[in-house]
């Protein structure tokens, strides 16, 4: 079992193989393992598995992992809802659900906080507690569904904390997120995000999964990026990119580079210019972020120059979006989830 006390985190193979370690019939790793796809978030909601089992599974350790409804926000201009879900110990993470014309997307936490220091990101703010289970990371999914009674068909790896420094447990959610017993989703509708942890890029196409990856870039230079993300100083752009362009090559899958906008920091034409000429050839795409408030220092610009930078880039032949802006009223926009109870700026 290599360790897990999730069952949540447990694949079917995993838990034919707890189920004869305990020495119980094998049917009842089939049992075990549908509760777990219907989003189960204790023993006792589990009626066909008997009590002794269940005691037995309790004391070796093993729980169900869950995400409890703490707090939950709707906005007012577009109806995004985010949630601060409460843990099995007590820790709190961020997520956000998101209705586009396809149907629901949402953006769930892979880590309770976050030690990557990005200058522009709120999740950092009080550093990383700990890393989440896959069945941490699929409890928020269930949650969600449970408490619109929707269908999540969408999922992106961008809320509190970095996907791949918690890559063992964010391959697992993969792989799960897919049961069709369970969620039921594709992986080519997941997207995992990155600050750029190069060995993790590696990592991930060595498994040729297919995802969306996207690469939170923010800058074309690295004097710039070096002052708004530390982990530029251990991977530099050049590194990065060329990280990004093995995995293209490997996986044949379009990289998203994530930039967000932050006034008199990298919003020129010059930096446009070089970060067309960064990723020129490359099979990508650049999603423009308008940076949200999160520290006075960082400023978005006004739309207009944010319009000029992408058709700047479009001219020079970079597929370019601006993303658009979600959840603005209730602090659920790129860049601004945390695990703080923030009552005082909510609206509810």
């Amino acid at each position: 079992m290599n360790g897990i006390k999730d069952l949540k985190s447990c694949s079917q193979e995993e838990m034919q193989e707890l189920v004869l370690q305990l020495g119980q019939p094998k049917f009842r790793a089939a049992q075990l393992f549908d509760w777990m796809c219907k989003g189960a978030e204790s023993f006792d909601e589990m009626k066909n598995v008997p009590a002794a089992f269940k005691t037995q599974l309790q004391n070796a350790g093993y729980f169900i992992s869950y995400a409890s409804v703490y707090r939950k926000w709707v906005s007012r201009i577009d109806k995004t809802v985010k949630y601060l879900f409460e843990l099995h110990d007590k820790e709190r993470v961020e997520a956000v659900v998101m209705q586009y014309k396809h149907g629901y997307s949402m953006c769930i936490s892979t880590q309770a906080g976050c030690r990557m220091g990005c200058r522009f990101c709120a999740s950092t703010i009080d550093g990383k507690q700990r890393d989440l289970t896959a069945g941490e990371m699929l409890s928020q999914i269930f949650a969600a569904q449970k408490d619109l009674n929707i269908r999540i068909s969408n999922v992106v790896l961008m809320g509190m904390g970095e996907p791949l420094d918690n890559f063992d447990n964010t391959v697992r959610f993969l792989k799960l997120a897919g049961n069709e017993k369970g969620l039921h989703i594709g992986m080519r509708h997941i997207s995992v995000s990155t600050c750029g942890l190069v060995e993790g890029i590696r990592r991930l196409k060595d498994l040729n999964l297919q995802i969306t990856l996207s690469v939170s870039l923010h800058a074309a230079d690295n004097a710039t990026r070096d002052q708004i993300m530390p982990v530029n100083k251990k991977w530099p752009i050049e590194v990065l990119l060329q990280a990004c362009r093995e995995y293209i090559e490997v996986t044949g899958r379009r990289i998203s580079f994530e930039y967000a906008v932050i006034k008199g920091v990298n919003d020129t034409p010059q930096d446009a210019d070089k970060l067309a000429d960064l990723l020129k050839g490359m099979l990508c795409h650049v999603n423009l972020i308008p940076v949200n408030p999160v520290k006075e220092e960082f400023v978005k610009p006004d739309r207009i120059y944010i319009e000029k930078f992408a058709d700047r880039l479009k001219n020079k032949g970079i597929n370019t979006t601006i993303r658009r802006t979600l959840g603005a009223d209730i602090q659920a926009s790129c860049g601004q989830l945390r695990a703080k109870d923030r009552t005082e700026t909510a609206v509810l």
